[in-house]
């Protein structure tokens, strides 16, 4: 027995089937964690080295090079780039998508074992960091300070740090720009000479005394006691009386060749929320956490946090991911409540009947919900995707009870029982509703197959659809039958509301469909001039498509911006301090919409990944900018940015400023072109990039032209003469190290208190490390204890070397980026690279194009080889159904119209050509497809009940009429709060909204006139060709 004989026979099963789905759903969906992108499989691996001391051309020659070399051997690598700067190598490992990154990792691991022990002495080991979306900091607090301010990073660690880390799924909590306390020793050069004593030789002392050793064990008596040496420092003015040598018979006091300075970092970041000094503290999640419920348990935290804090440091907010999560989630919930409103008037308006509205309307619920049982089992989230997925789904779940239920309606009127009529009107329309659901799997399955950033942002989308397709069918044939055979009467009576509603709406369908009639039999007719009318608005529209532009993904609005602004090198941190504290009060007063603004300025500290991941330094700021919310505020988020870039123009102390949309993270930021400019030779990169950012600012649209590479950094180098070396027994690396020890420090030690440890450096005073006659004179010993002056074997010279060496798949690259602001990318793309052929580059120097250009064509390559493998499924399906190659190719003639559609609309619109467009452009092959179906499918049931070809073609579309138009509106409905949308993250899924509304309303149009009129000119091709076979037949017997 079929599907549809056994659901109508037993009704109570078919009920509770459907009932366990919702509760499962439910419960599901109770469980899911709520995020705001699926999570995104990484494929990028950063290899951190950190050599403290040394120039960028040292590391990029003694630890980057090494590295990059072993490296570009590890298997499914696409490109290895790096980045050399003072103290610190960052090489960045890019995978092909798809790959086992754990794999990769330990594969990178074995390389780096291999060559870490060619590494310099002092190069800390590499560390791998593995990037994804758990990267992205959920909550950014803010802390403001003034007395605490010396003690509050152990303040911060132990109040603040501590308790948010332990709370369930929080993965790291770091401490930014509240500087660590550090114990120096200060030495006097004059003192130490006068004893003879060397910082060397101090450091070795203080790491001796300050130890607790185990003596092992002995007893006394019957009992077994631990003998132990604690020889550790509880205070570090115990240090002044470490006894550090000895002259004429007496003792060499600590204190009297040094002084002991308890205080913090020389040189650290420094934090400032709202022009107030503090820190910023960053929280990231662990991998699969859910993000909304780790920021409510932290918010809730913070108020009992801050009583335990001293009266001065304030805690605040920089940035709530959770916020734009909550509210584009809401955005989208409410996009789907519309639609379900929107699609729920559509059947009724065309039914008329509140019985056989809520037998479609039914479909809706189950269909969703049971998508999240998927979403349950296979670990994923509810994010802007899986809700954008319901969103889409819910015009299309309709449709295939819409078609069932209208048969059985038909039959229902003719006079059948309304059990047999649900049976006999399913049968009829069996296959072809699992055919069109077939043709939107084969729409929907491919996108799960889809590789690079676009098949892992819509990989979820693709699953999502085709579940929720295949229970809408399993509905349609089950579910819509049963309550059809149940709910539907075979005489209606009607109160008198209904007649004053629904006559003149009834009598308006009616007069539609004899309109429709009378334009078919005209079509039918006039075949030529509707092929010349169809195929010309076709074409036409192809005109269009120069004139609308492309991008990658549209820019959303998340309440976050992102500024960086960098002084000429070497200028001091007070400076960059007293800059941005002006720029931030001007901006306070003229942007009212900034509800926080953070920026922090200084080197990072090796230990901070998160800032050290970034660049930093005294002359570089990075500003955090939090805003109102989009509905809040007038001006848009594009329109704020705009408005700074100018301001920063009234600041020209700043060599670079740089505005980025979105906190510069994520797809929704501002899109920006990159040109690489790869050779060896600085001088010559240097010209090629001044002359292209001069270029590129002349073009419309651009803004924050920059080039990566910095100025060249002032810097004293001195240089040892070898033989003089060697004449007093030294070599390079023994003086280096000396001098590297005076002025940058040695760690001696590690200083224990309270359960923390602080190093202890070794240096020479500040007072004797500011000229360079103080560098000239520090004295280096060699092996037998002699000393000699650094001016005897070295000369101190100023030159001019490049703060950061940048490099890709092992060559020298300068990078010239511009944001793009107002205009599609494609036009600031093409008139680029008309005026780059025109430029003349040097030998030796090779230019190329990347960023977010070159990930907008690796996506569109990848859409538009999925569209083909679209079609020719789609049409596989469609000629398995019909048993004809002829019928799939008249069907398919009604996606000219689609794509016709979307590039009418886009440009009407304004919207630009992007991944989100495509994909909704790629849907309407589907969505489209199916209203030809079950137009050709019923005019080929009344051609098998022995009607003319004109007749059939006629009859069939006005009887399906009704249901293609129903179909269509409640898809278009479906879409509308989508493309009309206007909350936070809305602007990301216009662009489809609007694609999907502007392809199905064209095409719907024109393939109820197309498709049958070239159904008649096949139809009577083959009766034609028939009737010549026949007569050959016939002579043949003769």
């Amino acid at each position: 027995m079929s599907l549809y004989g056994s659901a109508v026979k037993r009704p109570i099963m078919t009920t509770l089937c459907f009932v366990a789905v919702v509760i499962l759903g439910l419960f599901s969906l109770n469980t899911l964690p709520i995020d705001l992108y699926p999570d995104v499989e990484t494929n990028t691996l950063m290899v951190m080295t950190s050599y403290q001391g040394a120039s960028a051309q040292d590391i990029e020659q003694n630890v980057t090079r090494p590295l990059e070399n072993v490296l570009n051997s590890v298997n499914d690598l696409k490109h290895i780039t790096s980045k050399s700067r003072e103290g610190i190598s960052v090489i960045t490992l890019e995978f092909e998508y798809g790959k086992d990154i754990d794999v990769l990792t330990n594969d990178v691991r074995d390389k780096l074992d291999l060559v870490s022990s060619s590494l310099p002495d002092d190069a800390e080991n590499p560390t791998i960091f593995k990037f994804s979306s758990d990267m992205i900091p959920i909550v950014m607090l803010s802390v403001q300070a003034s007395e605490s301010m010396p003690g509050l990073y152990k303040i911060l660690d132990d109040a603040v740090a501590n308790p948010l880390a332990r709370i369930n799924g929080v993965g790291s909590v770091s401490i930014s720009g509240a500087p660590k306390r550090e114990i120096h020793i200060y030495a006097d050069p004059a003192r130490l000479e006068a004893y003879g004593l060397s910082i060397e030789q101090i450091s070795s002392v203080v790491a001796a005394e300050n130890r607790n050793i185990p003596g092992g064990s002995f007893d006394i008596g019957s009992d077994t006691y631990s003998l132990r040496v604690q020889g550790e420092f509880t205070s570090s003015d115990q240090m002044a009386d470490i006894v550090v040598g000895s002259r004429d018979g007496r003792n060499i006091y600590l204190r009297d060749v040094a002084r002991i300075d308890d205080s913090l970092e020389e040189r650290a970041q420094q934090t400032y929320n709202d022009g107030v000094k503090g820190a910023m503290i960053i929280i990231q999640k662990q991998s699969g956490a859910n993000s909304v419920e780790i920021s409510n348990k932290v918010l809730a935290m913070l108020p009992s946090i801050q009583k335990r804090l001293p009266s001065d440091v304030q805690l605040g907010i920089i940035v709530d991911t959770s916020d734009n999560i909550r509210n584009t989630i809401a955005s989208l919930v409410e996009t789907v409540l519309y639609a379900l409103l929107f699609v729920v008037i559509v059947v009724f308006f065309f039914l008329g009947r509140w019985r056989a509205t809520l037998i479609i309307t039914i479909t809706i619920p189950i269909s969703l919900i049971a998508s999240f049982i998927y979403l349950a089992i296979t670990g994923n989230s509810l994010n802007i995707v899986s809700l954008s997925a319901l969103s889409i789904s819910i015009g299309m779940v309709v449709d295939d009870a819409i078609v069932v239920l209208e048969n059985v309606t038909t039959h229902i009127e003719r006079g059948s029982d309304p059990k047999q009529a649900a049976v006999h009107g399913t049968n009829e329309v069996a296959i072809s509703v699992v055919a069109s659901t077939l043709t939107l799997i084969a729409v929907f399955f491919p996108l799960t197959l889809v590789t690079g950033m676009t098949g892992v942002l819509f990989r979820q989308l693709g699953w999502m659809v085709t579940i929720m397709m295949i229970i809408s069918t399993v509905c349609a044939l089950s579910l819509t039958p049963m309550l059809c055979s149940l709910l539907l009467r075979r005489t209606t009576t009607h109160g008198r509301l209904y007649n004053l509603l629904f006559t003149p709406i009834n009598r308006g369908l009616d007069a539609f469909d004899r309109g429709y009639g009378w334009l078919l039999t005209w079509v039918v007719s006039h075949k030529l001039i509707t092929a010349i009318v169809c195929l010309g608005t076709f074409f036409g529209s192809l005109g269009l498509l120069k004139h609308v532009g492309t991008e990658f993904f549209p820019t959303a609005d998340d309440a976050r911006l992102s500024v960086s602004l960098e002084l000429p090198i070497g200028t001091r941190v007070e400076i960059a301090q007293e800059l941005t504290g002006r720029l931030v009060e001007e901006w306070r007063e003229k942007y009212p919409e900034i509800k926080v603004i953070n920026y922090t300025t200084g080197s990072a500290d090796s230990d901070n990944t998160f800032a050290s991941l970034r660049d930093n330094g005294p002359h570089i700021i990075s500003m955090n900018i939090r805003l109102t919310d989009p509905g809040e505020r007038e001006r848009g988020i594009t329109e704020i940015a705009a408005g700074m870039r100018r301001d920063l123009k009234n600041y020209p102390q700043y060599k670079k400023a740089q505005v980025q949309v979105g906190g510069g993270q994520g797809m929704a930021g501002q899109a920006t072109i990159d040109y690489e400019i790869y050779g060896y030779d600085f001088t010559l990169t240097d010209t090629v990039a001044q002359r292209l950012k001069t270029m590129l600012e002349s073009i419309p649209g651009t803004a924050d032209v920059f080039i990566s590479r910095s100025d060249y950094q002032p810097e004293y180098q001195v240089d040892f003469d070898r033989e003089k070396l060697a004449i007093y027994g030294l070599n390079l690396q023994t003086a280096a190290t000396y001098l590297r020890n005076r002025i940058n420090g040695a760690t001696a030690s590690r200083f224990r208190e309270d359960g923390e440890e602080y190093d202890i450096k070794v240096m020479y005073d500040p007072a004797h490390r500011q000229s360079i006659e103080d560098i000239e004179n520090i004295l280096i010993y060699n092996s037998a204890g002699k000393g000699v002056r650094l001016s005897d074997v070295g000369t101190v010279v100023e030159r001019a070397t490049p703060p950061t060496i940048e490099r890709k798949d092992r060559e020298r690259i300068v990078t010239v980026k511009t944001t793009v602001q107002d205009v599609p990318m494609s036009q600031i793309v093409e008139a680029s690279q008309a005026r780059l052929d025109k430029m003349d580059i040097p030998q030796g120097v090779s230019i190329s194009l990347s960023g977010s250009y070159e990930d907008q064509q690796d996506s569109f390559r990848d859409l538009l080889t999925l569209a083909v493998l679209i079609i020719i499924l789609v049409y596989i399906v469609m000629a398995a159904q019909f048993e004809s190659y002829t019928y799939p190719a008249i069907i398919m003639t009604s996606l000219m119209f689609a794509f016709s559609g979307v590039f009418i609309i886009l440009w009407l619109s304004g919207h630009t050509l992007n991944v989100m467009s495509m994909i909704g452009a790629i849907m309407l092959i589907g969505i489209v497809v199916k209203n030809g179906i079950v137009l050709i499918d019923y005019i080929t049931l009344n051609r098998e009940r022995g009607m003319s070809i004109r007749r059939a073609v006629i009859l069939g579309g006005e009887s399906r009429l009704r249901p293609v138009v129903m179909t269509t509106l409640t898809t278009i409905l479906g879409m509308v709060p989508m493309a009309i949308g206007t909350g936070q993250g809305a602007e990301m899924w216009r662009p489809m909204g609007t694609a999907v509304i502007g392809g199905l309303t064209f095409s719907t149009i024109l393939t109820l006139l197309f498709v049958p009129m070239l159904y008649c000119v096949f139809a009577y091709n083959g009766v034609k060709n028939q009737r010549k076979k026949l007569r050959k037949t016939l002579n043949a017997t003769k």
